[in-house]
């Protein structure tokens, strides 16, 4: 009989959970609480889906109730999407929120700015209403939409996608990549209207991209920029009026435009020199937020470099700021920081010659035991499997480095690999390097041999370079830094932002020195 009697006791705890759901509530009375009363998506692009944005909507009275209607204004010719706890549509019916409880609302949109107006940019918005029909309350929705270029491969009848192709593999088998090339009047990129580019976009061989100042170029994951053979790429961004501002230099990123994509490595493929591409020039550019920001194969064989880089930064490479192969670059005012591997990888040879650059490392988005800079004149070969096949070399003609920051988080930010029965020629002058060798591996390794002048002259190890805030891609020096005057002298022109260098006393790196202010100031 007890059996029964717990049996019993248990079906009607069972019967009633299941049906309290069911229990009627009354409608809300204009007495809802939002967790805010205006939701902005950030910034998207035309055609291009935002992310997902979500608040909450309360209850907190001692009461359930039932909201008798949610729905968009704009009906559904809206451009906004809703989830409401758990359901997707436009419009919603009798949604209940028990008491001291709350239901997340979800948004999302897609626009097509050409369907609203003729403007570049303009703001879309919109409002969700609750119980419109009664004791109405709303929340406002607000999304700046940005009209742009769009440059992508084209489709055949089949659906098929245009691909380029990169060559072939050791079974003799076509390497290919979404892709297309430039035509005549895509080759020149003003500041008119951002630009966005889905697969690789091609410079044919012969033919020259140019890019003018202030213009804005954005990337579709997996994306990026291929110059072909006998190709070249022209960066003329300048020096805004107003040098904290660099207003007017060409910036390549992503196509996420919402502020939790700002810093976040690894959003596009690169900017790809290929061999036999000729006569590169970056200047006064922002590269960010690519798997490599450059990556240099080989050199077009010239006694000038293939490429000239200056006034430059790159940042938040998930792999290397810059990877060159047997390259030829001279880079002056150049910034690298917060790379997955390695800031510059100057690899398998090559002519290298920079001055006043900062090469940094300050990544902790994941482990990383490899140097901030790495020189070497090896090539490893492996097979599927990743073992070793064949090791190559080539002459490191020269890798000269002066008035150079290379820092990083790391101890040991500077690695040197030499191939023997090579050329191999490099120099570090009057730098500030990081390499705190605290085991002593390189105590008797010649290639790190610090007292030798011919290797390292007037080179500062060690000591802080004094960065306004390395992790946020500030790398600016300031008063206190062991940077301050050292550079090499007599010297003349500006740092990278404009300010004449100190021509009796100029700082190494990228940057002269400043008070930083602090917080009152």
């Amino acid at each position: 009989m007890r059996y029964l009697s717990t049996l019993l006791l248990l079906a009607i705890i069972i019967l009633w959970s299941s049906c309290r759901k069911d229990f009627e509530s009354d409608p809300s009375t204009g007495n809802l609480q939002f967790s805010t009363d205006t939701l902005f998506l950030d910034t998207i692009f035309t055609n291009i889906g935002s992310s997902t944005y979500s608040f909450k909507v309360y209850n907190r009275t001692s009461d359930d109730f039932t909201i008798p209607n949610i729905a968009l204004e704009q009906g559904e010719t809206s451009s906004y999407r809703l989830n409401v706890d758990g359901i997707p549509g436009k419009s919603f019916e009798n949604i209940q929120v028990l008491a001291k409880d709350s239901i997340f609302v979800f948004v999302e949109t897609t626009t097509d700015i050409t369907q609203q107006t003729g403007d570049f940019e303009f703001l879309y918005t919109d409002r969700i209403l609750f119980d419109p029909n009664g004791n109405q309350q709303d929340v406002d929705l607000v999304t700046l939409v940005k009209d742009a270029v769009f440059l992508f491969p084209s489709r055949d009848e089949n659906g098929v996608v245009e691909t380029l192709l990169l060559g072939e593999d050791d079974n003799m088998e076509e390497i290919r990549i979404e892709g297309f090339f430039l035509e005549g009047d895509e080759l020149n990129f003003t500041n008119e209207k951002p630009y966005v580019i889905y697969g690789f976009a091609a410079i044919p061989s012969g033919e020259t991209l140019t890019i003018d100042a202030g213009a804005r170029i954005h990337f579709h994951d997996g994306s990026g920029i291929i110059a072909a053979n006998n190709a070249t790429l022209l960066v003329n961004g300048e020096i805004s009026t107003d040098p904290e501002a660099l207003e007017n230099e060409v910036i390549f990123e992503s196509d996420r435009l919402e502020p939790g994509f700002s810093d976040i490595p690894g959003q596009w493929g690169l900017i790809w020199l290929t061999a036999g591409s000729t006569g590169h020039m970056i200047n006064h550019a922002t590269i960010k937020n690519a798997t490599v920001g450059v990556l240099m194969d080989s050199n077009d064989g010239g006694v000038d470099p293939t490429l000239t880089i200056t006034n430059s930064q790159i940042y938040n490479s998930s792999a290397y700021g810059i990877l060159a192969r047997t390259a030829n670059i001279s880079g002056e005012n150049l910034v690298i920081n917060n790379a997955g591997i390695s800031s510059l990888y100057a690899s398998f040879g090559g002519t290298y010659n920079f001055n006043h650059c900062t090469f940094a490392n300050f990544w902790d988005t994941s482990f990383r035991d490899t140097p901030s800079v790495t020189v070497d004149n090896l090539f490893v070969v492996r097979d599927e499997g990743g073992n070793i096949t064949e090791i190559l070399a080539t002459d490191l003609l020269e890798a000269n480095f002066t008035n150079c920051i290379i820092y990083g988080n790391e101890n040991l930010e500077l690695g040197i690999n030499r191939a023997e029965g090579t050329v191999f020629n490099y120099n570090f002058q009057n730098s500030l390097i990081r390499f705190n060798d605290f085991n002593g591996q390189f105590v008797d390794n010649p290639l790190y041999d610090f007292t030798n002048t011919n290797l390292y002259e007037n080179t500062i190890f060690n000591e802080e370079p004094d960065f306004k805030d390395p992790f946020d891609n500030m790398l600016n020096i300031g008063e206190d830094s062991a940077a301050n005057g050292q550079a090499s002298t007599p010297t003349s022109g500006n740092d990278i932002l404009g300010t004449p260098r100190n021509s009796a006393a100029p700082d190494i790196g990228a940057y002269e020195s400043v008070t930083f202010e602090t917080d009152g100031n």
